[in-house]
Parts: structure tokens; sequence; C-alpha cells
């Protein structure tokens, strides 16, 4: 068995065409082909179904994937391992990240470029806390950001980083005077623009409403914290959104931030890595730049 093959093997099962597969591995497609049959031969099961095109996984190519995805990881992570004792860090670091900590990440990050600038990273910024779960399970992303939450952590790293508060901004004219504070009733009243519904982020102000009898009927969802810092700053909006971005980004001219309530709502944001030992290295190196006052981290 080659690692070609299962390179192959797991392209096949991504692009789910053989075509765009062989495209991706830069082979051409009956090079491909022999390649996964050759693989099917040497371990006495089919793979693949076949039909005039790509049909899909076999039961037994739906449970073999995910070993050839972690032994191709293994793989990648040994030889990262060697090049990191003889020269330093090299490769690119795969962070998914939820659209909640899309502005706090840089803290991270920055550290984590300053400590080891041979490495690229590649963020993914509109991501749920499920989405990064699966991706970082099927070795496609090294780490992730999320909300910990509710979520099926089992085999993860998590490490607390903080508990971001969640605030009203809103033009300065829906707010007459210059209060401080809203209740919740009140800004459920207001023009609201909020994130989609289903994501997390969303989910902490919908629960928030939930609690006190509320429902909030936003005119105008988006999945970008920036997309809905920008209708505020445009217009007569208003959006429920974590105060951490405000630190990072600022709040847009004209608007004003108010607290919510008389208890802050608040949500946990986490690191999740792997877990195993010794784990990806350029995964455990992210994960040592958190700051101390983030420590903390258990696994799950």
């Amino acid at each position: 068995m080659l690692f070609r093959q299962l390179e192959y093997f797991v392209a096949l099962a991504r692009e789910r065409h053989f075509g765009r597969a062989a495209s991706a591995c830069f082979v051409s497609q009956p090079t491909l082909s022999e390649a996964i049959r050759k693989l099917e031969r040497e371990l006495r099961v089919p793979l693949v179904r076949r039909g005039h095109a790509f049909e899909g996984l076999t039961p037994e190519g739906e449970r073999l994937v995910h070993w050839a995805r972690r032994i191709l990881a293994d793989h990648d992570a040994l030889r990262q391992e060697v090049t990191a004792l003889r020269t330093g860090l090299t490769g690119e670091l795969r962070v998914g990240v939820v659209p909640a900590a899309a502005g706090t990440v840089a803290e991270l990050t920055d550290a984590f470029c300053a400590e080891h600038p041979l490495v690229t990273v590649r963020l993914e910024t509109s991501l749920r806390s499920s989405e990064v779960i699966d991706r970082i399970r099927a070795f496609d992303l090294d780490a992730g950001v999320i909300h910990p939450g509710g979520q099926d952590t089992d085999g993860l790293r998590v490490t607390p980083l903080y508990e971001e508060r969640q605030v009203l901004v809103a033009g300065a004219d829906l707010l007459p005077g210059a209060p401080t504070r809203v209740d919740w009733a009140d800004a459920a009243e207001l023009p609201l623009c909020l994130l989609s519904a289903g994501m997390q982020g969303r989910q902490v102000v919908d629960d928030a409403f939930a609690a006190r009898g509320l429902t909030a009927t936003p005119r105008l969802e988006a999945d970008s914290i920036v997309t809905l810092l920008a209708h505020v700053g445009a217009g007569p909006w208003a959006s429920i959104l974590p105060e951490s971005w405000l630190r990072t980004m600022g709040a847009p001219a004209g608007t004003r931030v108010l607290e919510l309530g008389e208890e802050p709502t608040t949500a946990a944001v986490a690191l999740v890595t792997p877990a195993g030992e010794p784990g990806p290295v350029l995964a455990r190196a992210f994960a040592a730049v958190v700051p101390p006052r983030a420590s903390g981290g258990r696994q799950r």
C-alpha cells in the first residue's frame, strides 16, 4: 500500500467525482482510477460504487476513508516533526473560527506568527462550531476557535479563551437621551439585524430573549458580524454583538454601545485541538501561544 493510493482515495471521497479528484491530485483520471482499484485489491474490499460515473463510497469505503485520512495526517505530522527538529516549524496552519471570534483570533495568530515565522496561516472565519469540530476530526483543520457549549468535543482538547459579553450597538437616533443600558424587552422593539438563525452566536441571543419570555424578530440576518456593523453604521439599525468585536474593530461612527439587562449575558469561547499524543506539531504550537489568563485547558 502506498501513501499515494490513500491520497487518491481521500481526494475522491472529498470531491465525489473522478475527474475533479484526479485534477486535485495532478494526475490523469485513469491513473487515479487504477490506483484506487489496486488499493481495493490489496485491502480485498470494494471502496467505491461505480457506474458510468462515481456513485459514492461503499459501506466499507465510508468506514475506511477515516482511517486513510488519519494515516495521511499522521504521515504529515511526522514529516512536520522531523522538519521542526531540523529547521523549525514550517507548513500551513489551518484554523476554523466561528464568526463571533473572528475579530479576536488575531491575538493568537499574531503571537503564533511571531514565534514561527516560516509557517503560513489559513483562517476560515464563517464556520459553525459543529463544522469546525467535524473538520478537525476529518483532519481538514488543525485547530478551531468555537463556542464549546452544547458541542460534542470528545477526542479534542478544549482550552478556554474568554467569556464574550453581548452588548447592543445602535444608531444614536434610535436611542433618545443618553442611556448606558437597555432592557431586553426594549431591545426587542428596535429594528434588529442579527446573525443568521442557526448560528451559535445567534443562539446565545435567542436564548437570552427566550429566558425573559421574549422573541427576537430581526428584519435582517447575515452570517458576518462585519456586515451587521456596516448596517448599524449606515442606517437605522440595532444589533446585539460580542463586546470583544468592538474592542478590536471599534463601534461605527454615529452609534452607541449599551449594556443589556441588569446581568451580563455571556458565552464561552475556546480553542479546540486534537487531543491525541503526541498530536500534530502545528496544533500543539498554536495551543502553546494561548495566554496564561486563558489557562485551564481540559481534554474531553
